[in-house]
This record gives C-alpha cells, sequence and structure tokens, in this order.
C-alpha cells in the first residue's frame, strides 16, 4: 500500500531544455547549451547545441550557429553548420554560408549571397552501372 522508495524530485531545467531569447532582447556573446535555443529577439555571436535552434519571424541572428536541426523564419547572417536538417520557412532571409545535411524551403524563402555546401550520402556508380550510397565527409 504504501512504499519506502521516494520519487526523485524534478526539477524543471529536466522537463524542457529550452532556451528562449524573447522579442526585444539583444544578447552579443557565445551561447552554448544542450538544450533547445528559440530566438524571437537578436543574437550576435556564436550558438553552439546539440539540439535544435529556431530563429522566430521576428528574430535575428548574425554569427555562427553550430547545432543539429534548425527552423529559420526570421533573418540569419553569417555561417550556419547543420548536422542534420535546415528548414527554412517562407518568411526567412539567410546571408552567409550554410553548411548542412538536409534542406528543406518553403516557397517564400530567401537566399542572398549564400553558398550551401550539403553534406551526407553520395550516390556513385560501381563497376556495372548501380548506384552504390556511401558517406560524403566534408
Amino acid at each position: 500500500m504504501f512504499s519506502d522508495k521516494k520519487k526523485p524530485a524534478i526539477i524543471p531545467s529536466q522537463i524542457t531544455d529550452r532556451n528562449i531569447i524573447g522579442k526585444g532582447t539583444s544578447i552579443t556573446g557565445d551561447l552554448v547549451s544542450e538544450g533547445d535555443f528559440r530566438i524571437d529577439g537578436t543574437v550576435e555571436g556564436t550558438i553552439k547545441t546539440s539540439g535544435r535552434v529556431v530563429i522566430g519571424k521576428e528574430g535575428k541572428v548574425s554569427g555562427t550557429v553550430e547545432c543539429n536541426f534548425a527552423d529559420i523564419e526570421g533573418d540569419f547572417i553569417g555561417k550556419i553548420i547543420v548536422n542534420q536538417l535546415l528548414t527554412l520557412k517562407a518568411t526567412s532571409t539567410i546571408t552567409g554560408e550554410t553548411i548542412i545535411g538536409t534542406l528543406a524551403v518553403e516557397p517564400g524563402a530567401t537566399f542572398v549571397n549564400t553558398t550551401c555546401t550539403m553534406k551526407g550520402t553520395v550516390k556513385e556508380l560501381n563497376k556495372n552501372g548501380q548506384s552504390k550510397q556511401t558517406k560524403k565527409t566534408a
């Protein structure tokens, strides 16, 4: 009926590891976290995470972003390295260099003087003319 085992305390940061830079907030510097970032304000600097970076419609980021997943609705200027999926919404504007695993673009998204390098799977033909998938290294 009653257990001697105590339940572990739940710490709010364990429920969600999301960092939010709100509208009207401006940050200059480097941001590093294991959790996700949502940016609705302005960030100038470097953002590094093993999670997801979301730049909202009002968000502006200038600098370098390194992450596994990114969704961009606002403005980005600089270098972005996305190991998995970069999703560009119709309202997004990207300027600079992108290095990505996979790209999803909605109609209306804008690339301005941007280079795009995709890393990942490359199909090669063997001697018999059949395709063979190999991992491309960047």
